[in-house]
């Protein structure tokens, strides 16, 4: 238990840093956005290419899907960082993802399943570098305060 406080702890301070960092990067930099890339390929489809939940499969969901931009209001004004990585690496289940052993991403936010040849040596680091960035990103999604 004191592990995953330790681990929990250390995930939620480099994602303070990273959304931080990750803000003034996005908007200095015209180039490669890796959070709007794995945004555009994994979510936006559901949840719209502006986050408001207007995707282009909405018509063919049960549940509609989530608006994005307004996480951090219904937070207290606060990004909830954690939840969203949890969510995005199957910690948290959505039943809408699917089962945590096949969300709707697939095996793409993983450690176990990052099979890449290249990342052999730090497959772990690449996976959790996506989820940052895709987090980073949907906090920028966030509607003004």
């Amino acid at each position: 238990m004191a592990r995953e406080s330790v681990t929990s702890g250390a995930v939620l301070t480099g994602l303070v840093a990273v959304l931080a960092a990750g803000a003034a990067f996005a908007q200095q930099s015209p180039g490669f956005d890796l959070g709007r890339t794995e945004y555009e390929s994994k979510c936006a489809i559901c949840h719209g290419s502006d986050g408001k939940g207007n995707g282009s499969y909405k018509p063919f969901l049960l549940k509609s899907p989530s608006d994005l931009t307004v996480l951090t209001k219904e937070n207290s004004g606060v990004f909830p960082s954690q939840k969203i990585y949890e969510t995005i690496d199957g910690r948290v289940e959505v039943a809408a993802h699917g089962s945590r052993e096949m969300p709707i991403w697939g095996a793409d936010y993983r450690t176990e399943a990052t099979t890449r040849p290249m990342l052999a040596y730090q497959p772990e680091a690449f996976v959790r570098a996506r989820i940052i960035a895709l987090v980073e990103y949907i906090h920028r999604l966030q509607q003004a305060r």
